[in-house]
């Protein structure tokens, strides 16, 4: 007798790791492990939300028009290019599902997001590592490990969880450089910290290739939710959208993400309230000895001498009810994560650190 089994690559898949939220005996914790806005959503998208929930018995729209209107009048687009996803992890899950197989492969950087290799096996290809520099894309080696098998290139940029940054010289280099039998899909998860920078939308608009991803779930502070969203070439769209489950944004999910991109002053403050608190807490992290590079996202990564400091930190900061970030998993095990909260929150974490290097 035959015994079911799953397909070939699924077992595997190891198993995603979040952040975590709690610590058994604390009340007041501090959570700065999961890049979660920490200021919450806006007040226009929570009255949305609100306003929705009389009509929890009525379908949600398929097509999704009004949250894409809104998010192309925002960021100048063409709404037909535009496809809503269950956060943006749904959409580059789509994009593999739709073009990778059994005998292609999907390539992403050594210490790229851990869906990355998830969705590729999921599909049925093989995940290919290419090296960093200095925690940073190496667009020539990214480059040079494309085969006539490559299919998909996932790069965030910035990345997580170095919080590095390819400038749109190198972006347009690397996308230069991919075949046309390969989509070039850039993660702009973090894309609404860096002011001024589109997140790849104009390279999506002058190649044929190249796809953008976006979420609600970091400045926008709608991460329980799930919305994401994504930017294509029109033939790409209608080919997720074939695949795509007719109702997979809730109407919850669609009213809250629509307000929330239209409340452009809360993301300037949330960007400019990150942006100071960033610089804070990576020069106090760096007068204790800590090294940071440069981030351009909503965290820091901290490394510090090796594991077993990183590691005596991190339990540290839990009995001081502070929850950041180990990121063993990334390729970094002498180092944590630390989300950029108000500036009250900086200020325990550097309060803390300071306790914790001075009993080291």
């Amino acid at each position: 007798m035959r015994v079911i089994a799953p397909q070939p690559g699924i077992l595997d898949i190891a198993l995603y790791q979040g952040g975590a939220s709690h610590i058994d005996g604390v009340t007041d914790v501090l959570k700065l492990s999961s890049n979660e806005n920490p200021f919450g959503p806006s007040g226009p998208a929570t009255e949305a939300v609100q306003a929705a929930a009389v009509n929890l018995h009525r379908y949600p729209s398929i097509d999704h028009a009004p949250v894409r209107a809104a998010i192309a009048d925002v960021h100048g687009l063409d709404p037909d290019r535009i496809i809503m996803g269950v956060g943006s992890d749904e959409i580059l899950s789509l994009l593999a599902l739709c073009y990778a197989g059994e005998g292609d492969e999907v390539l992403y950087t050594e210490h790229g997001f851990s869906i990355y290799p998830i969705v590729a096996r999921a599909a049925g290809a093989t995940p290919v590592v290419a090296q960093e520099k200095d925690r940073v894309v190496d667009v020539d080696a990214v480059l040079g490990a494309i085969t006539g098998e490559t299919r998909l290139i996932y790069i965030a940029n910035p990345a997580n969880p170095t919080g590095t940054m390819l400038p749109m010289s190198e972006l347009a280099r690397l996308a230069d450089g991919v075949p046309e039998s390969c989509l070039l899909v850039l993660d702009g998860a973090y894309a609404e910290f860096v002011d001024g920078y589109d997140g790849g939308a104009s390279l999506v608009e002058a190649r044929n290739n190249v796809v953008m991803t976006r979420t609600f779930s970091k400045i926008y502070g709608l991460g329980g939710l799930r919305v994401g969203w994504g930017y294509a070439p029109r033939a790409i769209i209608d080919v997720l959208n074939r695949v795509r489950g007719p109702f997979n944004m809730s109407l919850l999910a669609l009213a809250g993400a629509e307000a929330a991109v239209r409340d452009t002053d809360f993301v300037d403050t949330c960007r400019r309230v990150n942006t100071e608190e960033r610089a804070r807490l990576t020069g106090g992290l760096r007068q204790m000895g800590i090294a940071c590079d440069d981030s351009f996202a909503n965290f820091v990564l901290a490394r510090f001498g090796d594991e077993a400091e990183a590691t005596a930190a991190e339990a540290y900061f839990k009995t001081q009810g502070i929850l950041v970030r180990l990121v063993k998993g990334y390729g970094f095990p002498e180092a944590l994560r630390i989300t950029v909260g108000r500036p009250e929150d900086v200020t325990r974490v550097l309060d803390a650190m300071a306790e914790f290097r001075g009993m080291v």
